[in-house]
């Protein structure tokens, strides 16, 4: 106890020599890093799936940021495409302005949902999304009106989810953004003999080293003129926001399932005489399987946060230990979206794993809970200030709101 304690008195008092400021980070190049993350579809409520790439995507911009770097975090919505047209169809048949004020990305749901129910057997219905995609490729005043409406609120309502998880952007981006430059994107990759045709009329850059065309990536299809939008918009992206910020490294955060299309991307940047494309990076991560709420299979996000404050909730209440607060809910919350953080961090970041309430909630071992009972029971110990600072900090930087009382 007495070694423990001298080793406190030093931290506490050379605390310049440790952490981030420890002159192991004395030669770190600092710069302005891009970190895109989250990335949901607008028009939809926040899906679960997009749990671990705000979570991880937000550490990696916090820990940047605590290094020095100058942090630019990116929201790339997917707020273009054909299943636009879709919904706008949908909605001019199903729609509801006063549900939709009411209650917007549900209505949405509610109307894409029938939508693609009534186009199974319809083709009028699909004719019609055709049309409104059109309208809205051609900038139709209409058309261009009701995907604003569609997309403001969507962001309104998705800041709401993020403020709950503590988690903000300097820029909400999207597809829509670089429908112009990704047609510029395409014109360059011709010009520079990149560009070539497939024997099925499919527009195509060759990445085989040989030049023989083993391996290539779609640009455009076979008609010459639809746009495969994926992959064309990133790179028009890519290039803006190099153009934009003049960035020192870009890092985009998805699931794994998406590592090809990276490294697609990557290369063809590189072809095209980027050579900033090598200090971009793709932090791919595994899938969460069985993620379940007490009413069924989850959908959206909202509904794992309420799970994870309601059950931490009554385990606190039925807890000798917990301490009497004034806002055990504002806990209850704080501590359930720690589990949650703490959770997608235990296991190797490609590995899926399965989602477990009752383990993520645990009140012993390496969980979420237990890491904010032990910075709340630091708190009240004056001879662990400097470590329970320590913690505090660390925590922060994972995406946890420490507390202080539990």
């Amino acid at each position: 106890f007495v070694l423990f304690q001298k080793v406190l008195e030093q931290l506490c008092q050379e605390r310049h020599k440790f952490g981030v400021k420890s002159e192991l980070f004395d030669g770190l190049k600092k710069g302005t890093t891009v970190v895109e993350f989250s990335s949901p579809n607008i028009a939809k409520k926040f899906h679960a799936g997009h749990l671990r790439s705000t979570i991880i995507g937000n550490f990696i911009a916090n820990l940047k940021e605590s290094l020095g770097n100058n942090v630019i975090r990116v929201n790339y919505l997917g707020d273009w495409g054909m299943q636009f047209g879709l919904l706008g169809a949908g909605f001019q048949l199903f729609g509801c302005q006063e549900k939709l004020k009411n209650n917007p990305l549900q209505h949405l749901f509610d109307v894409y949902v029938q939508v693609n129910k009534e186009a199974e057997n319809n083709e009028v219905i699909g004719q019609a999304a055709r049309e409104f995609f059109r309208q809205l490729e051609q900038q139709e005043h209409q058309a261009v009106l009701l995907w604003k409406q569609f997309r403001e609120i969507t962001v309104e309502e998705y800041q709401q989810v993020y403020k709950r998880l503590g988690v903000h952007f300097d820029i909400y981006s999207g597809e829509s953004f670089h429908q112009q430059q990704a047609q510029e994107v395409v014109q360059q990759l011709q010009r520079q003999g990149l560009l070539k045709t497939t024997e099925k009329g499919t527009g195509v850059v060759d990445l085989s080293s040989a030049g023989d065309m083993s391996s290539y990536s779609t640009v455009l299809r076979s008609d010459g003129t639809s746009l495969y939008i994926t992959r064309s918009v990133d790179l028009a992206a890519a290039i803006d926001r190099k153009e934009r910020y003049n960035f020192d490294e870009m890092i985009y955060v998805t699931d794994k399932s998406q590592g090809i299309h990276f490294q697609q991307l990557f290369q063809i940047l590189l072809a095209m005489g980027h050579s900033w494309a090598e200090r971009c990076q793709h932090v791919p991560f595994g899938l969460v399987q069985g993620m379940k709420t007490r009413l069924g299979e989850v959908v959206f996000l909202e509904d794992v946060l309420d799970e994870a404050r309601g059950r931490m909730l009554r385990n606190m209440s039925q807890s000798k230990t917990t301490k009497e607060m004034v806002y055990p809910e504002d806990t209850a919350e704080k501590v359930g979206i720690s589990a949650l953080i703490v959770q997608d961090f235990k296991g190797p970041l490609g590995s899926d794993y399965k989602f477990d309430w009752d383990r993520i909630l645990q009140a012993q071992g390496d969980t979420g809970v237990f890491l904010q009972y032990t910075h709340a029971r630091l708190c009240r110990l004056r001879l662990f200030s400097g470590v329970c600072t320590v913690l505090a900090n660390g925590m922060k930087i994972l995406g946890i709101t420490p507390v202080k009382k539990m």
